[in-house]
């Protein structure tokens, strides 16, 4: 099938397939938009089952990014890099190099940045071979706490709009992945009075956070049916589907993964079983705001990027309001808003 073809093809301006023999590098970048400026997002390093599960995800993960910079007030579009393999196997520095220069040869139509096993030092090493790189150390550095932070933030929204509360003491949480964002967020929530339910493929990660943070540890397929206020998608996409809808008891959907609802019409799905969504490129928009700093002319200002971060809190209560005053979906009236940005900015 032509890629023209896939569903999730979205009128993307840009598919490039990288690849280098000697460093091993097999690669795709996705420019989705550069309506209001070049594409930024980060690259992601994973093991996909395929090279067709790879293209899949480059082309959902970038078109979320053109919303999600949109949603964000950021002058950016939207694009993402994936590099396929074993990042256990095969991270090294000819690789990063490599996919630097292909970064490089778009010649600045995108900005690449960390994602999924991919480290500021990782980014360094890219950054020897193009200037198109944000996220390093020494300027905007980790985007993952100020993702933790938005996505907190958007937490709050939501309890505040679906609750009625306006703290999180006494709130559950289910937290499916405790990466380093995940892990980042449950320390957050802790502080802020939450009782957590947590669940990860790392049983050393778990064990930390039953120890520092007193969480509840479940199973990878028990996290879903927690009897809690929210839960919280915080590891690969998808996770909310036809299978683990049902065994939702959550009245809200609140995480930092990208592209969470397998499919765009479990949004709908959510609504008519009365669990609010707060539709992810939104809430996980912190650490893009933060590395975008790094990228326009300005000199970067941890500051600057927090106060943006913390706009995300009154974003998703507008996006709340709005799907309610209308009884659309969220993800719908956001992809909306969205788009209006996009068409006035090009």
């Amino acid at each position: 099938m032509s890629v023209f073809d896939l569903v999730d093809f979205d009128n993307h301006e840009q598919v490039v397939y990288c690849s280098d023999d000697a460093s091993g590098l097999k690669a795709i970048i996705a420019v989705h938009s550069t309506a209001l400026g070049p594409a930024a997002g980060g690259c992601r390093f994973w093991d996909y089952v395929s090279d067709e599960a790879a293209l899949k995800d480059v082309l959902r993960l970038s078109k979320g990014m053109t919303y999600k910079n949109a949603m964000a007030g950021l002058k950016l579009g939207g694009g993402k890099g994936v590099i396929i393999g074993d990042p256990k196997k095969l991270k090294s520095e000819v690789l990063f190099k490599a996919f630097g220069q292909a970064v490089n040869n778009l010649n600045g139509r995108y900005y690449t940045a960390e994602d999924v096993n991919i480290t500021t030092a990782d980014m360094a090493i890219v950054n020897q071979s193009t200037a198109f790189v944000s996220g390093l150390e020494g300027k905007s550095g980790n985007p993952g706490p100020f993702t933790a932070l938005g996505t907190f933030l958007g937490i709050k929204a939501a309890v505040k709009f679906k609750l009625k509360k306006d703290d999180l003491s006494g709130i559950k949480v289910a937290v499916q992945g405790l990466g380093s964002v995940g892990y980042s967020l449950c320390e957050k929530l802790h502080a802020a009075g939450a009782e957590l339910f947590v669940t990860d493929i790392n049983q050393a990660t778990l064990d930390k956070a039953a120890a520092e943070l007193n969480a509840t540890v479940v199973g990878l397929d028990e996290i879903y049916a927690q009897d809690v206020d929210v839960f919280s998608p915080c590891a690969l996409g998808a996770a909310i589907n036809d299978d683990t809808i049902p065994q939702l008891k959550a009245t809200i959907v609140a995480g930092c993964a990208n592209n969470q609802l397998a499919e765009a019409r479990h949004d709908k799905v959510l609504l008519e079983k009365g669990i609010l969504y707060a539709p992810d490129y939104v809430i996980n928009a912190g650490g893009i705001i933060n590395v975008a700093l790094e990228i326009y002319p300005e000199p970067y200002c941890a500051e600057s990027a927090t106060k943006l971060v913390e706009n995300i809190y009154n974003t998703l209560i507008t996006v709340f309001e709005t799907a309610a005053a209308n009884n659309m979906p969220t993800g719908f009236i956001a992809d909306e808003m969205a788009r209006n940005i996009i068409a006035k900015g090009a």
